[in-house]
């Protein structure tokens, strides 16, 4: 359970400091901005899954202002937050069953969602520092070592 917390002080850390650049631009980057909006959306989602609640109706691509994305950053970071303290070291192996956004059901450990939510916003905060870095703006430094430093 340590090192799944640490991974989502990680994620929480990044997604602030992306969340800070994007803030702070001159002109919008709408595909940056569209890029972290997934990131929001797609935890929202995992979260819902793993409370064991229907996420059909929500979101997964979908482009908000970046206000609503800092709503989003915070409430993400307190929902996930809140899910960990209640979570025990054995509920990680524990399986939980959920439709993605075709309908197809699968089944999927709790470690594994964890893992894959952290992983994947890293993915696309990468993306997001090449559309910034496109358009002449230094990239955000999101890497983990970074953070334990």
């Amino acid at each position: 359970m340590k090192t799944m917390k640490r991974m989502y002080k990680h994620l929480n850390w990044a997604n602030q400091r992306i969340l800070e650049a994007l803030q702070q631009l001159e002109h919008d980057n709408r595909e940056a901005r569209r890029l972290f909006s997934h990131i929001l959306y797609s935890e929202q989602v995992w979260l819902s899954r793993l409370q064991g609640k229907d996420s059909s109706q929500l979101p997964i691509w979908g482009e908000v202002e970046i206000e609503v994305c800092e709503e989003m950053v915070k409430k993400n970071e307190e929902s996930f937050a809140a899910f960990l303290a209640d979570l025990d070291k054995t509920d990680l192996d524990q399986f939980i069953s959920y439709k993605n956004s075709k309908g197809e059901e699968f089944n999927t450990s709790i470690r594994d969602v964890l893992t894959h939510v952290a992983l994947h916003g890293q993915h696309h905060r990468g993306q997001i520092n090449a559309q910034l870095r496109a358009n002449h703006v230094e990239p955000v430094n999101t890497d983990f070592i970074t953070f334990v430093r």
